[in-house]
């Protein structure tokens, strides 16, 4: 007797989401052991990647076997029949009708930019509840995984957290003004931001990307007065002090996610004074996109960094295909930590956020004009890399909206991109919010036509 086992797989969405739902395969040879002493065969398919390999003991089923004795190679009788079991389902939080809008804006707004990229196209966005951490859609231009193990520079949209770090320290005070012009550190290092912009509070500095408000807040920390060119006494301990900050609110930790293998970011290298200034601007340490959202996020919903979750509930598997089986787990919300600063200090970075989108000289004022951007809390960013030994430019966007009640937080990366490009992120973040309310607007109207029809009918029966 030959026994063949082979398996098929469909997938009923096509390509949508479909690197994230991860591979099986056979046992990988470093954990047949591990795979063996839990009572699986040699011969078994388990999940190696993504979802299929985080829940492998959820999804998997008990196989049916027959146990027989035979005699001579005749079957004399039967002993024992145990029926198999399919295994269990898992509902994911995705919004599978957003995340197709969303990969389609991906590749539009990519392939419209094509002659931009000068190392492969590629962009990011991860769309998630910032209040639940239920991740609502997920995309890359070709691959979606790069939203969680790829990690870049981010820019200025890592401000925030340099702001909060600040007043938390106190090195800076809500009231306090800097006076943005070039500076030059020891050794002649010369910095500055895009542009002169003058006196600058902690909310024109968010709003205008001020470079050298946050330097400031750097050389504070490393025990630099500027004023009076003396001294790095503490550059150590600044470095320390940011990245405990930033930690706090997602940046450079994992940020708990239920897939395997998540990256966390790079830590920068050699700790001197003007990588610190670096590190300020988002120059420095590189994050991934999961971690960029996680960061606004905690931001929008007032300090509590919250873990990203992407199986809502996991059911026991239904005979019926038109109806789920019985919930044998649901999620709730998890709150990783409740961030080590201020509420007032966050309230006033929320504001700096509004005000880059709703402020007159804010580097997000063109979203303003939009009909279903315009109540957008964000910060921009643009951070200078190399690709061989051509300039190029990370264009990222994190945000959240309605800026007064946070409905869904995001965050942009668009890597590796010509100096003079256009807003490949700004596009990327107008189409998804876009499909985001218009699907919203679609199945309020869907509701609303669904509950008059209810009413109609109520009336027709009475009379």
């Amino acid at each position: 007797i030959d026994i063949l086992r082979d398996s098929t797989r469909k997938y009923v969405y096509d390509d949508t989401f479909r690197s994230i739902f991860g591979r099986t395969g056979a046992i990988p040879k470093e954990k047949l052991d591990y795979y063996l002493a839990r009572g699986y065969d040699r011969s078994d398919i388990v999940g190696t990647s993504y979802l299929e390999l985080q829940y492998e003991d959820v999804l998997r089923g008990q196989k049916g076997r027959v146990e027989s004795t035979t005699s001579k190679g005749k079957l004399v009788g039967k002993q024992n029949e145990h029926l198999g079991e399919r295994g269990n389902d898992l509902v994911l939080t995705i919004d599978i009708e957003l995340q197709q809008k969303v990969e389609e804006v991906v590749k539009k707004v990519v392939n419209s930019a094509g002659g931009s990229f000068l190392a492969g196209k590629e962009a990011y966005i991860v769309m998630m509840n910032p209040k639940t951490g239920e991740v609502l859609a997920m995309a890359g231009y070709d691959d979606h995984t790069g939203a969680i193990n790829k990690a870049f520079a981010m820019g200025s949209a890592v401000k925030g957290a340099t702001v909060l770090t600040g007043f938390q320290t106190g090195v800076m005070s809500p009231s306090s003004y800097i006076y943005d012009a070039p500076i030059t550190l020891p050794g002649g290092v010369r910095k500055q931001s895009v542009k002169p912009m003058g006196n600058v509070d902690y909310r024109s500095a968010l709003e205008r990307s001020s470079n050298v408000y946050m330097f400031y807040i750097a050389m504070r920390l490393a025990g630099y007065d500027y004023s009076k060119r003396c001294c790095f006494n503490r550059v150590e301990e600044g470095y320390n002090d940011m990245r405990y900050y930033f930690s706090q609110l997602g940046l450079g930790v994992e940020t708990g996610i239920d897939l395997p293998s998540e990256g966390t970011g790079y830590n920068g290298g050699i700790q001197l004074p003007g990588n610190l200034l670096d590190l300020a601007i988002g120059q420095f340490d590189t994050y991934t996109p999961l971690q960029m959202v996680q960061y606004v996020s905690t931001i929008a919903n007032g300090g509590y960094r919250i873990k990203p979750q992407l199986v809502k509930e996991v059911r026991e598997p239904s005979t019926d295909k038109e109806e789920l089986g019985r919930i044998v787990y649901q999620h709730e919300p998890t709150i990783l930590n409740r961030i080590d600063m201020s509420e007032d200090y966050i309230k006033r970075v929320q504001e700096g956020f509004r005000r880059v989108v709703a402020g007159s000289a804010g580097t997000g004022r063109y979203l303003a004009s939009r009909p279903y951007t315009n109540a957008i809390a964000a910060k921009t960013g643009t951070a200078q890399v190399f690709v061989g030994k051509r300039k190029a430019n990370n264009q990222t966007y994190v945000g959240y909206v309605p800026y007064d009640n946070p409905e869904v937080a995001f965050a942009v990366v668009v890597p590796n991109v010509q100096i003079n490009s256009g807003a490949i992120a700004r596009n990327i973040v107008e189409g998804s919010v876009t499909a985001y309310y218009e699907l919203k607007n679609e199945r309020s109207a869907s509701f609303s036509s669904s509950v008059s029809s209810s009413e109609e009918m109520d009336v027709e029966i009475e009379e």
